[in-house]
Parts: C-alpha cells; structure tokens; sequence
C-alpha cells in the first residue's frame, strides 16, 4: 500500500462527524428501503394503501433531503464533506470497510434529483396504476429502486457504491419485466440484467483492485495517494469503471438494452432515464474524478466512447415509431453529452452533471406526457397512429412542449444552458470532439421535431375506437411541475453557481479561450438545431405519414429501424463465441476431465463384467475348468522333464 502523499488533483477535506441536521442523513435511504420492505412482506395487507405509503416515504425522503441541502448550502466551501458512520460492514484481514455515508456538493444534487423527480414519479403512478392488480407491489418495487440508487450516491466507499449499483440493477430487472405475462417484457428484462452484468463485471475488478493497489476502497483514502500509482494501473482502473458506467448508462458497446425496457410500465421508463439507473454511470466517472485526472488513456476513452453514443442514439430517435422508444433513443444520446463532458475533465465536470440534472427534469416530463398520451389512446404506443391530439390533452401538450424546447435547446429554456455548455466546451477542448457534439444537437432538433409532429400535429391517423382525453390531475399535476423545472433550471448556471458548488469535489478549472466568442457558438448551436427543425418540418410535416412503413427505404434507414444493428454485432460477437465457448467446455468436461478420473473405474467394471462371464453357476463347467487346469500342470510338467 501506498504511503499517504498530496493528492495530485484534489486536496482532500477531512470529514466532519454528522451531528444537528446532518445526523438524519442515514433516513434518506432508510425510508424507501422500509417502505419497500413493508410492501413487498406485508402481503395483502397494505393492498388498499400501499400505492400512498411508498409515494408518503419517497415524499419524506426529499423534505429530508431539501433539509441537507440548505444546511449544507450555508456552510463555507471547505466545510461541505459530511461523513456519517453508521456501522463496521466488513472486516477480513486487511480489508476494512464501513457503512459510511457522504454527503458533500455532488451527493446533495443527486439527493434532490432522487428524490424529488422519484417522488413525483410516485404520485404520477397512483393515477397511472390504479388497475393494475399489482399496484402495491409496483410501488415496493419503486421504492426499491430509489433507496437502491439513494445508497449508490451517498456511500463513501466503492463497495457501498457497488451495493446500491447491483440494488439499482435488481429493481430494474424487475420493473422492465413487471408485466411478466408478456413475453417482450420479461425477455427485455433478462436481457437488461444480462448486459448490465458484463458491466458490473468491470465494476467488481476495479473495486478489486483499488484494495490491492491502495489498500481501501475509500473515496477520500483513494484520493490522497492515487498520484503514487503507475499509469499502467490507473489506466486500468480508469477503464474498469468505464466499463461499469457503458453498462449502467447504456454506452456503447453496452447500450442495446435501453430501448427494449421500454416494455415495462411507463413510470418506470421515467424513472431509469431522468432520475436513477442511466445517471449512474455518469456520476462513477465524476465521483472517480481523481482517477480519471491521472488516466489519459482511460479518459481519451470515455470521450470517444460518449462521442459515438450521443451520435448513435440520436440516430436511433430518427427512425423510431414507438413514441417511448424514440425517448429512450434520446436517452442514450444526452446520457452521451453527460459522459462526453466528463472525459473532457476538470473543464466539464460540473457541466455534465448540469445537464444530468437538467434532462433530469425535462425528460421525466416527457416520458411521463408519453404516458399521458398513451393513457388517452388506449395504450397505443406508435405515433403513426396518433396526429392532431393536442385539442384533446391540452395540458400533456403545453407540458410535453416545454420538455421539447428545454431537448433541443431553445433560447431560456434549460437544456440550452447546459448542454451548449457543453458543446463549448468540447469545442474548446477538441474541435473534433465539438463537432460531434453539434452534429448531435442538429439531430436532436430533427428526432424531437418529428416525434412532436407525428404525435400533437399533421393529420388525425386514430383508430375509430380511440377517444383521445386528458389524463386526471394525480398525473398532469406532476407534468406541470416538471415543465417548469424544464424551463426554468437554467438559473444554476446564474455566477457559475453549479460550478463554484462542485469545486469542492471536481476541482476548479482552469480557463481556457474557446475557438470562437461564446455568442458565436451559441448562434451557431441554435442555428444547428433551427436547421434539424427545420428538415423535419419538411420531411414529416408536409408530407402524408403512412400507416405501415414503405419498404424501399435507404440502407441508412433500415440500419436505424434495426438499433444499428447493435443486437446483431452482439450476437456475432458475444453470444454466438460465448455459447460454442461454453458448449465445447461442456463437451470436454464430460469426455475429457470427467473421463480422466472416471476412467479408471470404469476399466475395473468392464474387466469385472467379462470375469463375471465365467461365474454361471453349473458344476459341469467348473469341473471341465479343473481338468483343463490338471491338463495343463501335467503338459508343463512333461515339458520341464523333457528339457
């Protein structure tokens, strides 16, 4: 182990004790957990109200929450590291490791996003679930998910880290697949739980080796003598947890598995994409900034990794007629600005994490209006049979709209604070890079545009037993509050606020000129983004949506329609090897290692069973056996006297 040096990136803060406020830190987590263990034991009993005691503990989760926050917002810079210890959680030889809680200016953002977006996501589900005959157990399973995702961004180790992760992994899988009587459901579920465990796997091996390398899996620990590693090992931990994170937040090369849980229920969608699962990769890389500043190699890899799936999902929302689907396409692509931001380093910490927050809002809103949507066509999820329903769902429209304009970076609205910041500052950084990065925005305006034609305007395309209506208040309720959280979270930015609040833990950047005046970016991004507007106006509004997709399409086109082909490329190159690796393992356990020391027995009983051949029973063949043996004594003996 390493003897304690000065951090090369970060000073370190010493942890004060929890006490006052701060000693209620532990609650946070405590309540969904118990609000889950009450309705997921209770049986029967909590059927008729458990749907509002898992929305009253997710509710009290974040007044405590906002509770922490403004205590810790009114403590100076250097004294914003909370630690609580709870209990000694593992202890074998040198392998040390506490139930410790951290609550510092990354944590305290990531408690109010949990918790608040998660907690109108509960209330939205009452009206949502409310005839499905499962609702409380769904709601066990909502609040499984956020204490889950709670403990992952509040332990101070990698080990409690890696409890909330595999916990968020387990909600998930059964959440996607909580309509198991579909087949599509529970295949998208097992196939989640599969691709995240390869994930998971570079998580386990990277834990593995912080304690042989540094001797604890301490953040703080960790972070006082990373500087003493060799780039070989920080490179190889860098990567690990990149690894991790392309699980978690569906990075390529892990990525195909976010667009086909979009078969479980549709709070559950908004749930993994704006406030728990696919935020989890983002916050390891942030949360591992000290490794990463000291990896090149492994931090080169999250650029380019991110630089391909922000572009590789904003493709998949072109061509998507599954209104969710198109969503989860989207997903992928922002998720992709947010790790595209944290490889670039120091410079873009704190903006990813910006627009973490940011899409937080506006996308919750607009999974939640899909929802809305979906509820007032009988379920129907293909926009190629919606068109024109904005009369009927007033409010879904006004609400869904102003997540739209916050998605493509209209002027005011929040996504055009944070992820032109971001485009900034990947400009700034690598103009490749940048570029990317611009292209993408110019195709978010295209993918977004088109799904809000093809849903709220064109032609009316429902089918004559559709009676499109406007959801009940519990649902729209939680849309309007969201929409203005869609418009009006830019403000963080105001005297680089978020900045200045995550120095503490990302460090402060130094400034760097961009390649252009920063109104010259912001004109060129909005005209990028007008011109995607603009092609989809032309391209899907003008013209007749067919109700069956034309056959003669593009090879571009059909590659889109088919995920790029990210199913097939994981089949030929991890599936179909895995399953002949597997079945020739098989084989040569059977014939080789189990013949080798079976083998032996097996020759003793065959020599056994010809012997027992002469075993028959009839004193006529033993008595011809003694006169063959006398025989032959006597012609040995005639033998030896003749010699």
């Amino acid at each position: 182990m390493y003897a304690l040096t000065e951090s090369a990136h970060i000073p370190v803060v010493d942890p004060s004790s929890a006490d006052g406020v701060f000693s209620l830190m532990w609650l946070v987590i405590a309540l969904p957990l118990a609000g889950a263990a009450l309705l997921l034991l209770g049986g029967r009993l909590t059927d008729r109200w458990g749907h509002l005691l898992g929305t009253a503990t997710s509710a009290g989760s974040f007044v405590v929450s906002l509770l922490l926050f403004f205590q810790l917002l009114g403590r100076e810079e250097g004294d914003r590291q909370i630690s609580q210890e709870l209990y000694t959680w593992i202890h074998v030889g040198d392998l040390d490791v506490g139930m410790d809680l951290l609550y510092d200016p990354l944590s305290a953002l990531f408690l109010l996003l949990i918790t608040g977006v998660g907690t109108l996501i509960h209330v939205y589900s009452i009206g949502y679930m409310s005839h499905d005959p499962r609702r409380r157990r769904f709601f066990g399973y909502l609040n499984l998910f956020v204490a889950a995702m709670l403990m992952l961004v509040m332990s101070e180790n990698y080990v409690g880290l890696f409890l909330g992760w595999e916990g968020v992994g387990l909600a998930s899988y059964l959440l996607i697949g909580f309509w198991q009587h579909k087949p599509t459901a529970a295949a998208a579920a097992k196939k989640a739980f599969v691709m995240n465990r390869i994930g998971d796997t570079g998580m386990a091996l990277a834990i593995f080796l912080f304690f042989v390398t540094f001797g604890t899996t301490s953040f703080s620990g960790i972070s006082e003598v990373a500087s003493g590693a060799s780039d070989n090992t920080l490179n190889a931990l860098g990567l690990l947890l990149l690894l991790g994170a392309c699980g978690k937040s569906a990075q390529v090369p892990l990525q195909a598995w976010l667009l086909d849980a979009m078969e479980g229920p549709t709070p559950v969608s908004a749930l993994i994409h704006a406030a728990t699962m696919v935020t989890a990769g983002v916050y390891l890389i942030v949360r591992s900034n000290f490794v990463f500043e000291l990896a090149p190699a492994a931090q080169t890899m999250v650029v380019i990794v991110a630089a391909v799936t922000l572009l590789w999902g904003a493709v998949l929302g072109c061509a998507k007629d599954d209104i969710k689907k198109a969503l989860a396409g989207s997903t992928m692509s922002q998720i992709g600005y947010m790790m595209l931001a944290a490889g670039l380093g120091t410079a873009g910490y704190a903006f990813a994490i910006f627009h973490l927050l940011t899409h937080g809002f506006f996308k919750a809103n607009m999974f939640l209006g899909a929802g809305s949507v979906m509820h007032g066509m009988n379920d129907d999820v293909d926009m190629r049979r919606y068109g024109a329903v904005l009369h009927a769902m007033p409010v879904t429209f006004l609400t869904f709209s102003m997540g739209y304009l916050a998605i493509i970076g209209f002027p005011g609205f929040s996504g055009f604070w944070s992820k032109d910041k971001i485009i900034e500052v990947a400009l700034t950084e690598n103009w490749i890079v940048g570029l990317a990065a611009l292209l993408g925005a110019g195709i978010t305006g295209f993918y977004m545009t088109r799904l809000m034609l093809m849903t709220f305007f064109t032609n009316k395309r429902w089918k004559e037993d559709v009676h499109p209506h406007e959801s009940p208040s519990v649902m729209t309720v939680p849309l309007i509050v969201l929409a203005a959280l869609s418009v009006l979270a830019g403000v963080l930015l105001l005297g680089d606020w978020i900045v200045d609040w995550l120095a503490p833990v990302v460090g402060h950047a130094e400034h760097h000129e961009p390649p252009l005046p920063a109104l010259v970016i912001t004109g060129i991004v909005v005209l990028v983004v007008a011109t995607g507007v603009a092609a989809a106006w032309f391209l899907v509004g003008k013209r007749e949506i067919a109700l069956t997709p034309p056959q003669d399409v593009s090879f571009a086109t059909r590659a889109a329609r088919a995920d790029l082909y990210g199913d097939a490329i994981n089949e030929g190159l991890v599936v179909t090897p895995g399953r002949h690796l597997v079945s020739g393992l098989l084989t040569f356990d059977r014939s080789g290692a189990d013949g080798f020391f079976t083998g032996g027995a097996s020759a003793v009983a065959a020599i056994g069973g010809q012997l027992r051949k002469v075993q028959n029973g009839y004193v006529r063949s033993y008595a011809l056996s003694v006169l063959a043996g006398v025989l032959l004594v006597v012609v040995a003996l005639l033998v030896v006297n003749l010699a």
